[in-house]
């Protein structure tokens, strides 16, 4: 058992929660150079500290309701198969201490919804916070797309 300290932050009104080892920086939204044919949700790419790093709009991907961009949206940048990844969120908000005997498992769906990347709910105060696992955020396909990006 023990306590994973965790980056909440903000799709539309729903808060979310990522482990902090798996966050290199947080950075302002920038502009971002669109890719010709590249899945909805890849935006694009960024240049930053001389890195191309391609930019998934994590509400594309989790097919939920876009919202306008605002100045505080910000980019995750995490490390996916030793390569750097840019999450687009509406903003980062906090960083909090989880202890593991907070975390349910994530409630399982029938159908179409893969949940494969919901690592758990936690309850914070009154809210229910969903733990992703960026690592399993794209599936093989989408993922030998965004190295291809990087090469």
């Amino acid at each position: 058992m023990g306590i994973m300290k965790t980056i909440i932050f903000r799709l539309n009104e729903q808060s979310f929660g990522i482990d902090v080892q798996q966050i290199l920086s947080i950075e302002r939204v920038q502009a971002i150079t669109p890719i010709p044919k590249a899945p909805v949700f890849i935006k694009g790419l960024i240049n930053l500290r001389d890195a191309n790093i391609p930019i998934i709009d994590l509400k594309e991907r989790l097919m939920m309701a876009q919202s306008n961009h605002s100045s505080d949206n910000r980019i995750l940048i995490v490390s996916l198969n030793d390569r750097q990844v840019g999450f687009m969120v509406d903003a980062a908000t906090d960083v909090v201490d989880i202890d593991d005997t907070m975390i349910e498992l994530a409630p399982s769906f029938t159908g179409q919804i893969d949940n494969s990347f919901i690592q758990g709910v936690a309850k914070i105060e009154e809210n229910l916070l969903i733990l992703l696992d960026l690592e399993n955020i794209l599936n093989m396909q989408e993922t030998k797309v965004v190295e291809n990006l990087t090469n």
